[in-house]
């Protein structure tokens, strides 16, 4: 494994480090726009377990390819994370080789804390066919970041994915691989009166089954749990989303969460 950091104009590495088992990657210096953290020389179709950041949580990730290219953002494009992230003059990357125990468990296979449009190769992965006006705060792949902060809406901590009032919005998880899906919670946003609320969505799956739910406003933000069970998924959307009758206009997704385990084809 090696990790390197550079800029797009020039492509010098400022930094890098190398590493068979377990790499960090210290790097005493201020980020500057255009600059890449590459992580490479991978093994495909394998789990890591990778921190961007220090204030991100790591995340267990399925990696398809033997490298990962992850442009630092800036401006707007970083309203979604913590304020803290990749400012300052000290930051540290870590990734390993994930353990058979943490993969071969029952857990959430949908959180990916550093997922983006532009990364490629890094599972799971969201996406859909609207972001509110394309900004960061309401990308789906905050949807998956982990952060269930409900009380507002807008920068971090309550980045959301939002659908641009549209009635057509679907949000789609990519697992990269096949899994065992056996609960899925959903958090819709609950910053009420702002915010409508969605009373009904469909569950698709790539097997080619569908679940229906039926969803409610939650004041508190809390999750509304579904037993769903499917098995050799390997994406999933959630559709044909219904609004309530409310005057509001702006439901959206605070985040899914998707638990069961990995296919047993999978299993190290």
């Amino acid at each position: 494994m090696k990790i390197a950091i550079y800029n797009d104009w020039d492509h010098i590495p400022k930094i890098s480090a190398t590493s068979d088992t377990e790499l960090t990657l210290s790097f005493n210096g201020e980020y500057r726009k255009g600059d890449i953290i590459e992580i490479s020389e991978l093994i495909p179709a394998r789990f890591y377990v990778v921190q961007i950041d220090a204030v991100m949580a790591p995340s267990i990730v399925y990696i398809t390819t033997d490298t990962i290219l992850y442009p630092i953002p800036f401006y707007a494009m970083k309203e979604n994370l913590n304020p803290l992230a990749f400012v300052g003059n000290r930051h540290v990357i870590n990734i390993r080789p994930a353990e058979d125990y943490e993969i071969n468990v029952y857990r959430n296979l949908s959180e990916n804390t550093f997922d983006r449009h532009d990364v490629i190769g890094l599972y799971p992965h969201a996406s859909a066919n609207v972001e509110t006006r394309g900004e960061s705060v309401f990308a789906a792949q905050n949807a998956i970041n982990g952060n269930i902060a409900h009380g507002s809406h807008g920068e971090w901590p309550y980045e959301s994915w939002g659908i641009n009032c549209r009635d057509d919005a679907e949000f789609r998880l990519d697992f990269g691989r096949p899994v065992n899906i056996r609960e899925v919670c959903i958090y819709e946003r609950s910053d009420f009166p702002h915010d409508n609320w969605w009373v009904k969505g469909t569950l698709s799956f790539s097997n080619g089954a569908k679940e229906t739910l039926t969803l409610e406003k939650r004041e508190d933000g809390s999750p509304q749990k579904f037993c769903i069970t499917q098995d050799n998924v390997s994406w999933m959307t959630l559709g044909e989303l219904i609004k309530a009758d409310d005057p509001s206009p702006f439901p959206a997704l605070t985040q899914i969460k998707v638990f069961g385990t990995e296919s047993s084809e999978y299993r190290l």
